[in-house]
Parts: C-alpha cells; structure tokens; sequence
C-alpha cells in the first residue's frame, strides 16, 4: 500500500472541488495558494480563461511586510487588496476555490478580510 504525501491529498482535494466550483463572468472564482512563506489570490473569469485581478504578499501595495510574509496578518492584507482591487474592476461577488487548502488558519484569515472589505462570496 502506498502513502500520499499532505501535497497528494491537497491535489485530490482540489480536483474534488473544482468540479463543483465554476466562475462565470457575473460571478468569478477567486482562487487563492499558499506556500510556506507567500499567500497569492487572483479573481479568474473561467469562462473566457483570464485572471481580472491578483493579489499578493509579493505585490508592491504590501511594501510594509518586511521579512517573512506568511503569517495571518499578511493574509488578511492580501484579503483586503484583493477586495480593493476587485471593486474598483466592478466585481463584487464571487465564488470562493481554497483550492485544496483546508479552510482555517491564513486560508480563513484571507476569505474574512476579503468578505470585510466588501466581497461577497
């Protein structure tokens, strides 16, 4: 019998989700990744296969985070500037791809700033 790794699992857990979770062009998916030092999000329109926005603890607004960016203080400011930014593109719903993540710790943090700052999901 073989053991997976906690990256195998992930991946079929994502696959799991992405056939249920779809985003359109009323309504994009904002898919989110982290690594051990990095939290990214990017608001993606499926349909046309295009990202209309990104954020992350490496873009040039979160200039103040010196050092190591993987804590829950820099998730939730990619959270809110992920929401900013989407905003001013005119989106305000979207649908929610942790892609694979389990839902707590930063993964929790980002999807409540971003709920905070304004998008629905």
């Amino acid at each position: 019998m073989a053991y997976s790794s906690g990256a195998d699992s992930r991946i079929r857990r994502k696959k799991r989700i992405r056939k249920k979770v779809f985003g359109g062009s009323e309504r994009p998916r904002l898919s989110i990744y982290r690594t051990a030092s990095h939290m990214y999000a990017q608001v993606v329109d499926d349909v046309d296969g295009q990202t209309l926005v990104a954020a992350s603890t490496l873009s040039p607004e979160l200039k103040e985070f010196d050092g190591h960016r993987g804590n829950m203080e820099a998730a939730k400011a990619v959270g809110r500037l992920i929401a900013e930014k989407a905003k001013a593109a005119n989106i305000s719903q979207v649908v929610f791809d942790r892609n694979g993540f389990l839902y707590h710790g930063r993964v929790k943090a980002l999807a409540d700033a971003a709920r905070e700052a304004g998008l629905d999901f």
